[in-house]
């Protein structure tokens, strides 16, 4: 019988579902034809698949082929499907015996020469296989790192020939698990480079230990960038789960592993599409590639207010659905947003020397490029001035502040996770409640203040969350009014400039 049936796997965001290569030779005159994918990949298919055979030294089955590639209605890119419909070929045309197929699964990219190139997006069709309990056969490249997967089982070949020989082989010799070759650590700013910002070395702090997002307004060349780059140097190892994802974005994307928080700065010029995701593909965009670390966006009044009240949505939920004509994937984005911009567009409004030429209504509209949603989503909002100079030309410190403060931040990340399972900016309303446990007094005391200052549902919750870290970094049980009135002295930037209320 000229039938074969090959499991691989497709690409879906970062999921790989399955898709199964279905080959069937039969009478009539020579052809090859694919369904199920478009005619330019199809194409594209033919020509690589029958030089590989052909330069491999194997017969090219002269019979009327056809492949389907199920399920149909599935979308399937890429060059992965290569050595699965290769392989099929020789299974349907007797080359190769059924028994080499069974509980493994092929991807891979054939040259005309026959040798096995990778694919982006391995890790997760490894994932899954590995869920299924089949073997996976690639292209030795980054093989180790995909041996790395626990349980995982790897099959690797140069090339079509060398693969049809390990696959015959009473006993194939799997790939053994390597070091992950991992992209070059960033060396980020110690927090001691920050000098004269009392306040904002303690906003950083209190940032990374409940993962709160920061907002800082100040004249230029008072340290925002310099602290925005700090802030990834203070967070904790990452989650395991979390640290595996940003494994599999980047593995989708074609990048090198990485190990701890990114960072990711996107130039305001930036689209909705690369910010959020999208392209034709629906890739994922800079909120995806920072999950887990940190986005900084700088002279965020600069950006597109269309481009920015996209971030409203994965701010609070910590996922994007990015939706392209057909395709539909769902990619996390837990990120940690930290944005910079001037008081008005000259930067001197907040100068005490003063100098400031831009009318009220030039800075109204300058401040009003950021919506009020957005920043009602935004925990720690930063005045800034410029430091004095005796301060700012102070030898540096030989004692790095960084590294001491990320190993208290991480004792403090971890009580929050054993307390509540999340840090405390995902906690929901009633859960900070809950956490804060509030006396009484204190709360009849928080209820006035938050019906003076005429703040919203959402940024009251959000000041209860605060008022959590600030405990949890004393040490303290209960949240008490003075960690509630620390947490709304970080509400609000003043506005009122020159007759400007904004």
């Amino acid at each position: 019988m000229h039938l074969a049936f090959i499991d691989t796997r497709s690409q879906a965001g970062i999921s790989a579902p399955p898709v199964t290569v279905e080959v069937h030779l039969s009478a009539g005159l020579p052809a090859f034809q694919v369904v199920g994918v478009s005619d330019a990949a199809s194409r594209e298919i033919r020509s690589r698949v029958r030089s590989a055979i052909v330069s491999s030294h194997l017969k090219w089955p002269d019979f009327n082929i056809t492949i389907n590639l199920s399920p149909t209605e599935q979308i399937k890119q890429g060059a992965r499907f290569d050595l699965p419909i290769a392989v099929g070929l020789l299974v349907a045309s007797n080359q190769l015996p059924r028994e080499t197929i069974k509980n493994r699964e092929f991807l891979g990219e054939l040259s005309l020469d026959g040798s096995l190139r990778p694919t982006h997006g391995a890790l997760s069709a490894t994932l899954s296989a590995t869920d299924a309990k089949h073997t996976l056969c690639v292209a030795p490249d980054g093989a180790a790192q995909l041996a790395s997967v626990p349980g995982s089982r790897i099959l690797a070949a140069t090339d079509l020939l060398s693969l049809c020989a390990a696959l015959q082989a009473r006993e194939p010799v799997l790939v053994s698990p390597g070091s992950d070759p991992l992209a070059p650590t960033a060396n980020y700013p110690d927090l001691s480079q920050l000098r004269g910002q009392p306040s904002l070395c303690r906003a950083l702090e209190l940032a990374a230990a409940g993962g709160h997002h920061l907002l800082m307004c100040g004249p230029p060349g008072v340290g925002k960038t310099l602290a925005a780059s700090v802030l990834p140097g203070l967070l904790p190892p990452l989650q395991p789960k979390t640290q595996q994802q940003i494994w599999l974005i980047r593995d989708l994307m074609g990048l090198p592993r990485v190990s701890g928080p990114t960072f990711r700065a996107p130039h305001h010029s930036s689209s909705i599409a690369a910010l959020i995701g999208g392209t034709a593909r629906a890739t994922p965009g800079e909120i995806s590639m920072a999950h887990g670390g940190v986005l900084f966006l700088d002279e965020i009044t600069e950006f597109p207010r269309a481009v920015l009240n996209q971030l409203r949505q994965p701010l609070e939920s910590g996922e994007i659905t990015v939706v392209r004509a057909q395709h539909q994937y769902r990619y996390p984005a837990r990120f940690q947003l930290v944005a910079a911009m001037n008081p008005c567009p000259c930067g001197l409004a907040d100068s005490e020397e003063g100098g400031c030429r831009c009318s009220p209504d030039i800075i109204r509209r300058y401040r009003q490029s950021v919506s009020g949603p957005l920043t009602d989503r935004i925990d720690l909002h930063v005045t800034l001035t410029k430091p004095p100079p005796e301060q700012l030309l102070s030898p540096p410190s030989e004692r790095r502040l960084s590294a001491h403060l990320m190993q208290r931040i991480t004792s403090v990340q971890s009580q929050q996770y054993e307390r509540q399972g999340c840090l405390n900016r995902d906690l929901s309303g009633e859960r900070a409640l809950e956490a804060c446990a509030l006396s009484a007094a204190t709360r009849a005391q928080f209820v006035e203040a938050v019906a003076s200052l005429s703040l919203s549902a959402r940024s009251a919750h959000r000041r209860l969350r605060v008022a959590r870290t600030l405990a949890d970094l004393e040490g303290i049980e209960d949240v008490s009014m003075a960690h509630l009135n620390t947490a709304l002295s970080f509400r609000r930037m003043p506005t009122d400039i020159g007759g400007v209320n904004c």
